[in-house]
């Protein structure tokens, strides 16, 4: 074991420094899971939850049930309260940000489950600033045996350490299946785990107000037998964060146990963690690298993080900073890594662990992302063994190999062998890579496109409260702000009459203006002569500002004028609807656009516009707003005339062909429901799912020859 000065201090870099009886690393969820289901059975007392979600549908035990108890979170936990009358169930849940809303349980179904039982309690908890979360994931049994780590009791996050393609267990609730996902959690007891059940009652009681009685711990233990302990540590230092909140002072003693721990590494640092965005920890890591004797700095993260936001956004935001030490690193001590398997195909392993080894000293497990927001505006709760003794240092260092084992298809003696051997850790690697489950390099590469889309890193990723006068004023520069909003008004005006009546249209009475049957015997009507068809076509444009749905307009014009006239003056209507837009778009929006810009939204512009016809027959084909919204925008855009009538022509022509044939179809078979006229129509559809199926396949290949384009 290395010798190092200590590197947990109270109160510099922990909030508390005590020892645990016990202790035990679960790496993935397949190993927390069922451990806290065993423990959570065992409970005499008291079961504390807090997270950033927490899902009652979520399974705890996927095989193997040999007490008849209920797999699922809820049910078990209600189960539990039935049958014991000492116990009490609490849970403390983030009051999660609507952009979250597709990922979790509706809260209907969290309010029948929890109001089932009176010693049952969920509580939602939004104690926390403008765009903060509470991110600790803890659970406490008989204020006794806790829980820390990264996972939370969520959808998405079993999975077994093999991460096989086709795990028929990695299933959620709703029976779909997830990617392979990899974290880790720690479980303690003794007295850093009282430790952190008081934590976790101060979080209850900020909420709800309620000071929660402790019963002496209950015995036996709760420890689950199944479980080694293979660990006793001394030093087992607690890190939060906590913002600035309401009088409260800010907490940031994971920030500073990063910093202290990266500056005392000898040998390695190895890192594990879902995000990689801290300018400040990036620096301290490129300072490390730059020195003659620094350690080897070894980091595995995954290959993408989340949906489609975050991998715009803060895959953006490391590729910035692997770049940065990629550029310090001369001595050639840096690994990037992600963990693969070959048999995994387009998927990939979701990294969700927040994992530090320093040497065969330090060892961390925690909530906490190499963020920004981790570092001061979330709520986040690490723990970290500090070996003193050559035994804890062979935990440590366990810990390390056994994640590398899982990542490089190996075991933990092998691991430890090749590094030993090679007296390096990054030798250690390379020589076990290259198998059918590996490491492999990580590119730090984003593309240009990407890099210039995205706003300024306090915008995406703050390590403080931000107010929304804050948000405003980084976002629009200081020389427009007088007079933005005199400019504004006018803008944000029309674009809510346009909205306002597309919805109006949708939802209210208003609506029943539109029925087909209506608006045909009118257009008819007006259809007769050629200053009808004239009225007929400015109806397009009038109909286009007033936010009517084009596509009803379209069906309309086919029944009046059948479907090849129909066609005509369906696309040419449209077009026309789509170019007075276009100009009132231009005429109030453009410069307005451009003095918000402060030089970013511009070239921005100026990007689309390079691609202005692919653009627009994208919006088209994909359309992401009401028809008036994107002709609108669209115009007050750099993309020119040309390229967006081009566009729309491309990018509706089809559709509106499809559209003219089926209507057309389906009036000829409710004239005559013969088997010919099923038949056709049958043939028509189906023309029209190839077609559609065919344009959004070339739309795939288009924009992933864009960004290979961007990138090179």
């Amino acid at each position: 074991m290395a010798t190092h000065d200590t590197i947990l201090r109270q109160p510099e870099n922990c909030w508390r420094i005590l020892p645990a009886d016990r202790l035990a690393f679960l790496i993935d969820g397949e190993a927390y899971y069922r451990a806290l289901r065993e423990a959570m059975v065992r409970a005499r007392n008291s079961i504390l939850i807090l997270g950033w979600d927490v899902d009652t549908r979520v399974r705890l035990l996927r095989e193997d049930n040999t007490d008849g108890l209920p797999d699922g979170l809820g049910e078990l936990l209600y189960a539990l309260v039935t049958r014991n009358p000492q116990l009490q169930v609490r849970v403390l849940n983030w009051d999660w940000a609507v952009l979250y809303a597709a990922e979790r349980q509706w809260l209907p179904l969290y309010k029948l489950q929890w109001h089932r039982h009176p010693r049952m309690r969920y509580e939602l908890d939004d104690d926390c600033p403008f765009g903060a979360s509470q991110h600790q994931k803890i659970v406490v049994i008989d204020h006794a045996l806790a829980f820390v780590g990264g996972m939370d009791l969520s959808r998405d996050r079993w999975d077994r350490p093999a991460h096989a393609p086709d795990d028929p267990l990695r299933v959620n609730a709703d029976g779909r299946a997830y990617p392979p996902f990899h974290d880790i959690q720690a479980m303690l007891e003794g007295e850093a785990a009282r430790a952190l059940d008081e934590l976790a009652c101060r979080r209850w009681r900020r909420c709800t107000g309620e000071t929660l009685d402790k019963a002496p711990p209950a015995q036996p233990s709760p420890w689950p037998p199944h479980v080694e302990a293979p660990m006793s540590p001394r030093r087992v230092g607690i890190a939060r964060t906590d913002p600035a909140y309401r009088g409260r002072p800010e907490v940031r003693e994971v920030e500073r146990l990063y910093l202290d721990a990266i500056a005392a590494a000898r040998r390695w640092i190895y890192i594990e963690n879902q995000y990689f965005s801290s300018p400040t920890l990036g620096d301290a890591l490129a300072a490390r690298l730059a020195e003659p004797d620094g350690p080897e700095v070894v980091m595995v993260l995954p290959l993408k993080t989340g949906g489609w936001l975050e991998q715009h956004t803060m895959d953006v935001l490391r590729s910035r900073l692997l770049r940065r030490l990629d550029a310090a690193d001369h001595p050639e001590r840096l690994r990037i890594y992600y963990p693969h398997r070959r048999d995994l195909g387009d998927d990939y392993i979701s990294v969700h662990g927040k994992i530090l080894v320093v040497d065969d000293t330090l060892a961390r497990v925690g909530s906490a992302n190499l963020s920004n927001r981790s570092m001061g505006l979330d709520t986040e709760c690490d723990i970290a063994v500090e070996a003193t003794t050559d035994a804890e240092g062979a935990g440590v260092a366990g810990l390390r190999n056994r994640l590398l084992a899982e990542h490089l298809g190996s075991d933990e003696a092998t691991v430890a062998h090749h590094i030993a051997a090679a007296d390096s850790l990054v030798a250690g690697i390379e020589a076990l890579r290259g198998g059918p489950r590996s490491l492999e390099y990580l590119e730090a590469a984003a593309s240009d496109l990407a890099d210039e889309l995205l706003p300024d890193q306090d915008i995406v990723d703050p390590e403080s409260p931000v107010s929304a006068e804050q948000l405003a004023e980084r976002l629009i520069p200081e020389e427009e702000r007088r007079s933005i909003l005199g400019q504004m008004g006018p803008v944000l005006s029309i674009m809510a009459v346009v909205l306002g009546l597309a919805a109006a249209w949708r939802w209210t009475p208003l609506g029943g203006l539109l029925e087909v049957d209506t608006l045909v015997a009118v257009a008819g009507s007006a259809g007769e002569s050629l200053g009808g068809t004239m009225l007929l076509l400015g109806a397009f444009v009038v109909g286009g500002i007033v936010a009517v749905p084009v596509t009803l307009m379209i069906i309309v014009t086919v029944l009046v004028a059948g479907p090849w006239l129909g066609l005509g003056l369906a696309l040419t209507g449209s077009l026309i609807s789509a170019v007075a837009s276009y100009w009132i778009g231009s005429a109030s929006g453009r410069k307005l656009l451009r003095r918000l810009s402060g030089g970013r939204i511009n070239r921005l512009s100026r990007r689309l516009a390079q691609r202005g016809i692919i653009t627009i027959i994208t919006l088209r084909i994909v359309p992401v707003a009401p028809f008036t919204v994107i002709n609108m925008v669209a115009g007050a855009s750099h993309i020119s005339f040309r390229d967006f009538v081009l566009g729309t022509l491309l990018g509706m022509g089809p559709g509106i062909t499809a559209i003219a044939l089926f209507t057309d179809r389906v009036a000829a078979t409710i004239r005559e429901p013969e088997l010919p006229e099923f038949a056709v129509l049958a043939a028509v559809t189906g023309g029209i799912v190839a077609l559609a199926w065919t344009a959004r396949k070339w739309l795939a290949r288009r924009r992933k020859g864009i960004d290979e384009g961007a990138k090179a």
